[in-house]
């Protein structure tokens, strides 16, 4: 009978010590990703959202995804001069992707955003990782990501236009604002008087140089004019640059200028 016993209390102290050995309970652990522009604010729905997805930066498992959602954010919070780096720059109305994770350790993991998804020309990547622990929220704020880079879309010439001997100088117009959809104009708060906006002009290979691009008038909307020549294909590479900081975007046509015989 006493063996009987302690035989019954080793297998309940071998159960109790590996309860308590075993994986802990999962802990509903919340993360807000946002992605802001760099140099101006965030990547919302206005611009089709930014694709997130978090991973587990060391075995590859897919956590969570999504998409960005709501607005740019408020610009006197975003765009501060004196609130110093550590100011908070999110609001209610600052677009973000929110999951849900049930994590029973902490985790390293690596978010990756992709966007903007309705300016695909424009769309580039950026990664980040960091530490989260079970329970502990990543709010406010949350992970913010920095998208670099302007959107440039090119309006004209469109592409693979034919032109006919004769023209003397084509037409280039472009729509150029922040990773945002945020105007830039000259004397705005994205000040394009500081921004280079050229075309850049081959044909048949062969650079024939840069041209300005000045604004047109309305925000984001500018123009010029490039010489023709001669005859052949012609490829235009329009792009923005910001000298203090790196920022660039650009945008590529094509178009063709026709030869007596064509």
């Amino acid at each position: 009978m006493l063996m009987k016993r302690l035989a019954i209390g080793m297998i309940f102290l071998a159960g109790c010590l590996m309860a308590g050995t075993g994986p802990a309970f999962a802990e509903a652990t919340d993360i807000t990703v946002r992605v802001l522009a760099k140099d101006a604010k965030f990547v919302g729905s206005s611009m089709g959202g930014v694709r997130i997805m978090l991973r587990d930066a060391i075995s590859g498992e897919i956590l969570a995804k999504g998409k960005t959602a709501g607005g740019t954010g408020d610009t006197g919070k975003v765009m501060h001069e004196k609130g110093g780096r550590r100011a908070p720059l999110a609001d209610d109305t600052a677009a973000a992707f929110t999951a849900t994770l049930d994590l029973a350790e902490p985790r390293l993991i690596k978010a990756e955003a992709y966007g903007p998804v309705a300016q695909p020309q424009a769309a580039r990547r950026v990664t980040a990782e960091q530490w989260v622990l079970p329970g502990r929220d990543i709010s406010g704020d949350g992970w913010i990501l920095e998208m670099p880079g302007f959107v440039v879309d090119v309006l004209a010439p469109p592409a693979h236009v034919r032109l006919q001997e004769g023209a003397e100088e084509f037409l280039v117009q472009a729509n150029v604002t922040m990773m945002c959809g945020c105007p830039v104009r000259p004397g705005g708060i994205w000040d394009s008087n500081g921004y280079e906006i050229k075309a850049a002009v081959t044909r048949d290979g062969e650079a024939i140089g840069e041209f300005d691009l000045t604004f047109a008038g309305t925000a984001s909307q500018f123009q010029g004019t490039v010489p023709i020549k001669t005859p052949g294909l012609y490829e235009v590479t329009v792009f923005a640059f910001d000298p203090q900081t790196g920022n660039t975007g650009l945008d590529r046509t094509t178009f063709i200028v026709a030869g007596p015989a064509e």
